[in-house]
């Protein structure tokens, strides 16, 4: 059960949000989107991506955003 901050967390907010840390570490996730299907849920679809692409954000996650 989502508890009340999640719920109040709007999904395209937090897509951007998202999208703009991933574009500062240089990491693009194409099929980054709100899924549509299941509004009430509030679900962002990360999508699918590269092994090499996976691996940059891995690296990135252990280094905290850190360069």
């Amino acid at each position: 059960m989502a508890t009340e901050k999640q719920q109040g967390i709007d999904p395209f907010a937090a897509m951007e949000a998202l999208r703009t840390a991933l574009a500062e570490a240089g990491i693009v996730l194409p099929s980054l989107a709100v899924d549509a299907a299941s509004p009430a849920l509030k679900l962002v679809e990360l999508g699918r991506v590269r092994a090499d692409v996976a691996a940059q954000l891995a690296d990135a996650l252990r280094k905290g955003g850190r360069e």
